[in-house]
C-alpha cells in the first residue's frame, strides 16, 4: 500500500486554496491513498477552517506566522507521523498544475529516484520576465555546483520526496527550504531528478520576499550557511588559506626589503603579516572543530531518523489496535 500525502503550506489563502485544493488529483498510477495536509501558517482569515470545509484529512496550525521553511518542515513532520510513503510539496496559490503532481510521484513510484523537483522552464516560462529568468538560471546554476546535483530549477517549491528521504530532510534555515533541502539532500548522496510541469501566472506578488535584492541576498546567505553546515573544513580551509595567502604579502615585502635596504623601517609589514597568518591558521583550526561537530550532527541526525521511525511504528500499532478492538457496548438508558 503505497499512500501519498500532499502538503500545502499556506498563510492567508482562504480565497485561493479552494481552486487548489480542487485540482488535486484523485487518482494517481501505483499510489493506492492520496491524503492532503494544509499547513495554516498562522492565518487570519479563516484558512484552516476552508481546508476542512473541503474534506482536507490534515490539518496543521501555527498560532503565529512562522515563515515557510518552519511551515515545510512541520509539514514533512506530520505526512511522516500520518504514515506518508510519499510526500508532494505545493503551493496554495495555484501557480502549479495539480494535475503534473502524477509526473512528480512517478519517478519515487518506479524506485528510480528519492526526490523529484518540478522544473518550470525557466529559460523560456511565458510567466517570468527576462530578469528573473536570468536569476533562476544564474541560481539554479550555483546550487547545482554546491550541492553537486543536476537541478534544473533550484527554486522550484513543486516536488515530491520519498519517505526514506523526508525521514533525513531537516530545514535550518527560517527564509525557505528550498535551496536549504536540495544542498542538504545532495550532500546525503540522494537521488534528485528532474520533471518539466506547467505552471499558471501568478495571483498575487509573492509573500516570501518583497525585493529582489532582499530575496538574492537571503537566498545567498541561505546557500553559505547551508553549504557551510556540510561543508565546514572545506569552508574553513578555503577562507583561512584566502587569509594566510593575504598575509604572505607584507611578508615578502619585508623580506624584500630585508634583503635590499636591511629591512630599517619596514617591522610594520612583518607585524601585518604575521598577524593575518596566525589568523589563518586559527580560521582553518575552526574549520577542523567545525567538522568534528559535524561529525556529531550526522550521529544527531541518524538518531532523529530512528526516533521518527519509532514513533511511527508506535502510531501505526495503536492505529492497529483500535482498529481490532471490539465495539464499547451501550448502556441502557435508565427510565
Amino acid at each position: 500500500m503505497t499512500k501519498l500525502i500532499i502538503q500545502i503550506p499556506c498563510f492567508n489563502e482562504a480565497e485561493n486554496l479552494p481552486e487548489t485544493l480542487v485540482a488535486l488529483p484523485r487518482r494517481i498510477a501505483g499510489v493506492d491513498t492520496i491524503e492532503v495536509l494544509v499547513i495554516d501558517d498562522g492565518s487570519h482569515d479563516g484558512t484552516a477552517e476552508v481546508a476542512r470545509r473541503f474534506g482536507v484529512q490534515h490539518v496543521v496550525r501555527h498560532r503565529r506566522n512562522r515563515g515557510l521553511a518552519a511551515a515545510f518542515q512541520s509539514g514533512l513532520d506530520a505526512a511522516l507521523a500520518a504514515g506518508a510513503d510519499i510526500v508532494v510539496n505545493t503551493d496554495a496559490d495555484g501557480q502549479y498544475e495539480g494535475a503534473d503532481i502524477a509526473k512528480l510521484v512517478a519517478p519515487i513510484v518506479a524506485h528510480e529516484a528519492d526526490i523529484v523537483i518540478g522544473d518550470r522552464g525557466v529559460a523560456d516560462n511565458a510567466h517570468f520576465g527576462p530578469f528573473k529568468r536570468l536569476l533562476q538560471r544564474v541560481g539554479s546554476s550555483v546550487v547545482r555546483s554546491l550541492s553537486r546535483t543536476d537541478v534544473t530549477d533550484a527554486v522550484s517549491g513543486f516536488r515530491a520526496i520519498s519517505r526514506a528521504a523526508a525521514q533525513r530532510i531537516t530545514i535550518t534555515t527560517e527564509f525557505s527550504y528550498t535551496t536549504d533541502m536540495l544542498i542538504q539532500a545532495g550532500r546525503k548522496r540522494f537521488k534528485i531528478v528532474s520533471v518539466p510541469i506547467r505552471t499558471h501566472a501568478a495571483v498575487r506578488p509573492s509573500r516570501l520576499f518583497t525585493s529582489i535584492p532582499q530575496f538574492i541576498s537571503r537566498q545567498l546567505m541561505t546557500m553559505a550557511r547551508a553549504y557551510a553546515t556540510y561543508n565546514p573544513l572545506r569552508t574553513f580551509a578555503l577562507i583561512g588559506g584566502a587569509i594566510a595567502a593575504v598575509g604572505m604579502l607584507p611578508i615578502l615585502r619585508f623580506l624584500y626589503f630585508w634583503a635590499t635596504e636591511g629591512g630599517q623601517g619596514h617591522v610594520q609589514s612583518l607585524v601585518l603579516g604575521g598577524s593575518l597568518l596566525v589568523l589563518g591558521v586559527l580560521t582553518g583550526l575552526m574549520g577542523v572543530l567545525a567538522d568534528l561537530i559535524g561529525a556529531n550532527r550526522k550521529l544527531l541526525e541518524a538518531t532523529l531518523k530512528h526516533v521518527r521511525q519509532l514513533e511511527e511504528q508506535v502510531a501505526r500499532l495503536q492505529d492497529d489496535e483500535a482498529a481490532q478492538a471490539p465495539p464499547t457496548p451501550l448502556r441502557k438508558a435508565r427510565r
